[in-house]
């Protein structure tokens, strides 16, 4: 941990409606923090940007759907191999090094995709290709950098942090994807990866500014062996564990999000303007939760609160469904030139619910991470969660889809949140141990 004056100095308690709004000590009291924040605040912007740009220009190029859809999958495999790899890396190397090295490997890939932008190259395996890397480097600097922060900040600030951390990401799914769009009407593709680039450049102030971060305790060389090694100790940190294992519940049931489009076609009218507004209504509600944030960092039981934010979670996904199922039954067949404004506005409700649930569950599941995961395993759990983060949804896709095309555009969300509601409260009876996880005591 950072031994700085700042780092060291007591949390004062908030009171009044200060006590409500985000908690900013991580930044005032670990300037390393500060700047590792504000720099992926930044560089996270430039990232949703590329990712919605890389979309649009392979269907400008392709006209294809599933060509766009490819996408996801070429950088599937790559960044479920960098989470191990980038989690055994950050473990066994100065983690400083290990994320500026990434840092420039995503830099570059960023780079050489506005070079063939610039230089109208039609074919599209190179744009899969570097997207490909470009996802594995930000796998790798993401779990590098989660190892690196309860370095910098006490156990009491990691909530803080995280939710935080929680905005950064609420505040780019948002205004990126809508510069993106602008941008790419505008000024054309090449253009909009350049201002990522440049947005990028942000990253390295905060990575360039850490000290050395070298893991504590046992190190092992980055091989095979140390991924083994940290999946017997998963076995045996129940507490680790069963934050993946909640996350994994609440992706693989409550992903609706391939039915939007469908939604916005058939049953809500819009079209596209309905699903991007059920897109960023899970996002608004991530971003306005992380901005009310202050108590969670007075709340002990975190696992407790975990269970209790992926029931919500669920409750929310399932009001969503519910909405689709009224709407449907009541007002037979929509179009894209009729959009039903009321159900729309009910839709983002319950989606801006989900989206505020499940980012009160990733604040205090990365807090338990963080802090109950010894430092010279932290990486490699970082590493796992990534692997999480980037399977769980992919599935819920693919069981979504199915869903859908077996029953209706409904069934997903709806029997999907009770799924994930009725689990968790069998789960908050049952799962006493981590029912009683206690922040001021945080054991694996």
């Amino acid at each position: 941990m950072d031994d700085s004056p700042e780092a060291a100095a007591p949390q004062k308690r908030r009171r009044g409606l200060g006590a409500l709004l985000v908690d900013l000590s991580p930044l005032r009291q670990s300037p390393a923090f500060a700047r590792l924040w504000i720099g992926s605040s930044v560089s996270q912007i430039g990232a949703q940007i590329t990712i919605v740009a890389v979309g649009l220009h392979i269907y400008e190029l392709t006209q294809s759907t599933l060509a766009v859809s490819l996408l996801a999958l070429w950088a599937l495999g790559p960044m479920i191999l960098a989470g191990f790899v980038g989690g055994a890396l950050a473990d066994a190397f100065d983690r400083r090094r290990v994320a500026l090295i990434t840092a420039v490997v995503g830099w570059a890939s960023i780079g050489a995709l506005t070079l063939i932008a610039f230089l109208g190259v039609e074919a599209i395996w190179p744009y899969y290709a570097l997207a490909a890397v470009n996802a594995a480097s930000a796998t790798i600097k993401g779990a590098t950098q989660g190892a690196i922060l309860p370095r910098l900040l006490s156990p009491q600030l990691l909530p803080a942090a995280a939710a935080l951390s929680g905005i950064t990401m609420g505040l780019a799914v948002t205004v990126g994807p809508a510069v993106a769009g602008v941008l790419v009407a505008t000024v054309g593709f090449a253009w909009t990866y350049l201002l990522d680039v440049l947005l990028f450049t942000a990253a390295f102030f905060g990575i360039f500014t850490l000290p050395s971060i070298r893991p504590e305790g046992a190190r092992r060389a980055a091989g095979l062996s140390s991924v083994v090694e940290s999946l017997r100790f998963l076995r045996r940190a129940p507490n680790v564990r069963a934050t993946f294992v909640w996350d994994l519940i609440a992706m693989i049931f409550g992903t609706p999000r391939v039915v939007y489009p469908a939604a916005g076609a058939l049953v809500l009218g819009g079209g596209p303007v309905t699903v991007g507004i059920l897109t960023a209504s899970f996002a608004v509600g991530a971003l306005l939760s992380g901005l009310f944030s202050g108590p969670l960092g007075t709340v002990r039981r975190q696992g407790r609160a975990v269970t209790l934010a992926v029931a919500a979670f669920g409750v929310c996904t399932a009001l969503f469904g519910t909405v689709l199922l009224g709407t449907g039954a009541a007002e037979g067949v929509a179009s894209p030139q009729t959009p039903i404004v009321p159900a729309i506005v009910l839709a983002g409700i319950a989606l801006a619910g989900a989206g505020a649930a499940d980012n009160v569950s990733a604040v205090f599941r990365t807090t338990i991470l963080q802090a109950a995961a010894p430092d010279d395993v932290r990486g490699r759990m970082q590493g796992l969660f990534y692997v999480v983060v980037a399977g769980g949804p992919r599935v819920g896709d693919l069981l979504a889809g199915a869903v859908a095309t077996l029953i209706a555009l409904w069934a997903p969300p709806l029997l999907g949140g009770l799924v994930i509601a009725g689990v968790m409260l069998v789960l908050l009876r049952t799962a006493r141990g981590f029912q009683r996880y206690d922040a001021h005591r945080p054991a694996p």
